[in-house]
This record gives C-alpha cells, sequence and structure tokens, in this order.
C-alpha cells in the first residue's frame, strides 16, 4: 500500500505542530495559540474572520482564543477604521517577546525533522513541496474558500 502526498504531509503537519507544543509548553502556551499568534504576526491586523479561515476553525473558535490571548495581554483589538463593527488583531509587545522566545524552538523543531538530509536533498525536498503548493494554488475558486487572510 503507497501512502499519498495528501495523508503525508498532513500528518508531517501534525508531527511538525504535536513537536513544537510540547516544546512551548513551558512557555504557557498551547500549540493552538502559538498558531493564533504566528497567524497574527504574519499578518499584523488580520481579522478574526481571516484567522479563523487561516485556521480553519469556526470564527467563534478563532474569537474565544483571541479572547485568552488577549486576557494573557499577548494579542490586543483595535477598532478597524474601515469598518466599525470589525476588529483588528495584533501582537503588544509581551506578545512579540513571547514569539521571538519560540522561534528558536520552532527551528529546532524544523532542524530535527530534516536531520540527516544532505544540503541538497534539502533544497531538492523545499523545490518539490513548493511545486505541490503551486499546483493546489493553481485553482484560485478552491484557495479563496479557505483563504489564509
Amino acid at each position: 500500500m503507497s501512502v499519498s502526498v495528501a495523508f503525508l504531509s498532513s500528518d508531517i503537519g501534525r508531527l511538525f505542530r504535536k513537536r513544537f507544543g510540547a516544546s512551548v509548553q513551558h512557555l504557557g502556551v498551547t500549540g493552538p495559540q502559538w498558531r493564533v499568534l504566528a497567524a497574527i504576526k504574519r499578518d499584523p491586523g488580520t481579522t478574526q474572520g481571516a484567522l479563523a479561515s487561516w485556521l480553519e476553525v469556526e470564527p467563534i473558535t478563532a474569537g474565544r482564543m483571541v479572547d485568552r490571548l488577549e486576557k494573557m495581554e499577548l494579542v490586543e483589538r483595535r477598532d478597524d477604521p474601515a469598518d466599525r463593527r470589525s476588529w483588528r488583531l495584533h501582537l503588544t509587545a509581551k506578545g512579540e517577546h513571547l514569539l521571538s522566545l519560540m522561534a528558536p524552538l520552532a527551528q529546532q523543531a524544523i532542524d530535527d525533522a530534516v536531520s540527516g538530509l544532505t544540503q541538497a536533498e534539502h533544497a531538492k525536498l523545499l523545490e518539490l513541496l513548493e511545486r505541490v503548493r503551486a499546483n493546489l494554488l493553481a485553482n484560485p475558486e478552491c484557495e479563496a474558500l479557505t483563504s489564509h487572510g
């Protein structure tokens, strides 16, 4: 029986999240909370709706996650000047600092995962994964349904 690319890539993502979540637990943040912080860092000013889409959760779930992070003083909601019904999400200085502590732990998880690969193999792996991603992004209608904000 052969393993499909979809299953293998999904399982690798799951294992990365699990490994990283265990490595940051001592910092008082969960893996899903880290994903929220990382998404806001990547796209400052994102909305809760866009965040929910990227996390692939319901908007109410994303809202509860943001509520917890706001109570921890890691995230702040700011008024959206273009839409008074919407909030824009930003990291606080405390949130930025926490992410800076997590960055080396994330890099260690990646280094562990690719240990034993030569530089050429690592480069080829990245090239092939980029090609697979490009193939999946080739259909903009499908990506719009699961937009990452």
